[in-house]
C-alpha cells in the first residue's frame, strides 16, 4: 500500500513556537519525535479510537495516552461524570465522597489491596511505595529488573545490564550516586540471578519491584516460575514485593494482571486507566504495611491535589464501564489481529513478530521471543522502526513515536480498524525487506 504525505504546516508552526517556551518543545521527551524523526504533531481533539491534529489530519490512535484511554477518547459517560463534577468546583484540598467511591471500587476488585492512597502520577506512586517499604522493613536496598521503567524517581533511574555483584549506576545526569547506591538491577526472567541477588542481599533488601508484564521495553511476558520464585523468596525473607501495574492495571481484566498470574504482591502501584485520562497514581496493599503511612504511622507522604474530585469522577466512570463483556470484546479483537499478523510474518519468513499481552502489544524485528531487556534491544531496529512509524502515520495510523514501547487497543477500536492496521503493516513489509538476523 502506498503512503501519502500528510500536511503538517500548522503543527510545524506551533511546534516552532513551543520550542521557544517548552524544553525541546515538549513536556515529555518522546513527544518530540527524536527517535523516529519528522515533524512532531500538535493534537487538537480526540473521539473514540481517533484523534485529530491541528492540520485536520485524522489518526487511529494506538498510543491512547500511553495506555490510559482504554475506553477511547472522550468517552460519553466519562465526560458526563467530569462535567457534572466540574459544576461543583475543581479542588477542595480535603476528602470527598468520590475518593471513597473509587477506593472502594479498586479494593473490591483487587484482592491484594486492603488500603489505598491516591497520588498524582505513576512516578509518585512508585516513589512513595518504596519509601513505605523501607519504613516498614527498616531496610534500605531495592531490587529492580533491567528494562523495567518505574517513573523518573531518582532511586530507580539506573542503567540496565547491572549484575548482582555491583550496585547500579545512574542512567540520568543530575542523580547523585547516593540515590542509587542502594539500588540493584538484574535481568528480567532470570531465576538464577534472582536467587543469587536475594541470597546475597536479603538482610538489607526492603523490596523487590517489577512490572508483572513489562511494557517499557516493549511487551515482555514473565515466566510463571520467575514470578513464583520472587513471591516465595520475598515472603521467606520478609521483603516487600511491589508490582508496578501503572500500565497493566485494569488493562486486561478488572482484577489487574496479578490475577492473570495468580500472584498477590504486598503492594501494588496503579495509574493511567484508574484516572480516565487525567493525571493520577495510587499505591495500595496489605493493611499492616499501609498503616505505616501518616496519619496512622511514621512514613510521611502528602499531596495537595491527591484525590482530586474531577480525576476521581473520571476514574470511577471508567472502571464502572469495564465489565466482562467489554474486556472480552477488546481481548478478542486484539487476539485476532495479533494471530493474523504473526501468521503473515511466519508464512513469508519475515524476521518480525508481535509480542502480546492481550490488548497490549509491541513489534519485534526478529523471530525469536523476547524474554528480557537484552533480547529486547536485539529485537529493536533504529533503521526499520522510524520508516514503519511514518508509513503508518502517513496512512492515518498513530503508533508510539519510539521503538521499545507498547501500543494499545481500546474498546472503541473495531475489527475494521485492526484489519486496516494489519494491512498497512503487511504493505510496509512487502515494500521494505529488512536484513535477516
Amino acid at each position: 500500500m502506498a503512503s501519502k504525505m500528510i500536511k503538517t504546516n500548522n503543527s510545524k508552526k506551533e511546534f516552532s513556537r513551543a520550542q521557544k517556551v517548552l524544553v525541546g518543545g515538549v513536556n515529555s521527551p518522546v513527544r518530540a519525535f527524536k527517535s523516529v524523526g519528522g515533524q512532531a504533531l500538535i493534537i487538537d481533539r480526540g473521539l473514540d479510537s481517533k484523534f485529530y491534529d491541528i492540520d485536520g489530519n485524522a489518526y487511529t490512535d494506538y498510543c491512547l495516552s500511553w495506555g490510559a484511554l482504554i475506553l477511547g477518547h472522550a468517552h460519553k459517560e466519562v465526560m458526563a461524570a467530569v462535567n457534572k463534577t466540574l459544576k461543583n468546583g475543581t479542588s477542595y484540598g480535603t476528602t470527598t465522597k468520590l475518593e471513597i467511591d473509587l477506593a472502594e471500587t479498586i479494593t473490591k476488585h483487587v484482592p491484594s489491596i486492603d488500603l489505598i492512597r491516591f497520588v498524582n502520577s505513576g512516578t509518585e506512586a512508585v516513589m512513595s511505595a518504596i519509601r513505605l517499604a523501607r519504613g516498614f522493613t527498616n531496610r534500605n536496598k531495592v531490587l529492580k529488573f533491567d528494562g523495567c521503567y518505574h517513573g523518573h524517581c531518582d532511586d530507580l533511574l539506573t542503567s540496565a545490564g547491572s549484575g548482582v555483584t555491583f550496585l547500579a549506576s545512574s542512567s540520568s545526569k543530575g542523580v547523585p550516586p547516593g540515590h542509587v547506591q542502594n539500588t540493584l538491577s538484574i535481568p528480567y526472567n532470570d531465576i538464577q540471578e534472582l536467587i543469587t541477588a536475594i541470597d546475597r542481599h536479603r538482610k538489607d533488601l526492603a523490596c523487590v519491584i517489577l512490572e508483572p508484564v513489562c511494557g517499557n521495553m516493549g511487551v515482555v511476558l514473565p515466566k510463571i516460575e520467575f514470578l513464583r520464585t520472587i513471591r516465595d523468596l520475598t515472603r521467606r525473607y520478609g521483603i516487600v514485593l511491589i508490582f508496578d501495574e501503572v500500565m497493566t492495571g485494569f488493562r486486561t481484566n478488572i482484577s489487574c494482571s496479578q490475577s492473570d498470574w495468580g500472584i498477590q504482591p504486598d503492594l501494588t502501584c496503579l495509574g493511567k486507566i484508574i484516572g480516565g485520562g487525567f493525571p493520577i497514581g495510587a499505591y495500595g496493599g496489605r493493611r499492616d504495611i499501609m498503616q505505616c503511612l501518616a496519619p496512622l504511622g511514621d512514613v510521611y507522604q502528602a499531596g495537595t491535589f491527591a484525590g482530586n474530585p474531577v480525576v476521581m469522577a473520571a476514574g470511577l466512570a471508567t472502571l464502572k464501564n469495564l465489565n466482562a463483556s467489554v474486556y472480552k470484546q477488546i481481548n478478542q479483537v486484539s487476539a485476532k489481529f495479533a494471530q493474523e499478523t504473526n501468521e503473515y510474518f511466519k508464512e513469508y519468513n519475515i524476521p518480525a513478530h508481535l509480542s502480546t499481552y492481550k490488548s497490549m502489544m509491541s513489534l519485534r524485528f526478529r523471530k525469536e521471543i523476547v524474554i528480557d531487556y537484552s533480547s529486547a534491544q536485539v529485537a529493536s531496529s533504529h533503521e526499520i522502526y522510524p520508516k514503519l512509524f511514518h508509513h503508518l502515520l502517513n496512512n492515518g495510523i498513530y503508533w508510539p513515536p519510539a521503538d521499545l514501547e507498547a501500543f494499545f487497543i481500546s474498546s472503541k477500536h473495531t475489527q475494521k480498524d485492526l484489519n486496516t492496521l494489519k494491512d498497512h503493516i503487511i504493505g510496509f513489509f512487502q515494500s521494505y525487506k529488512p536484513n535477516k538476523k
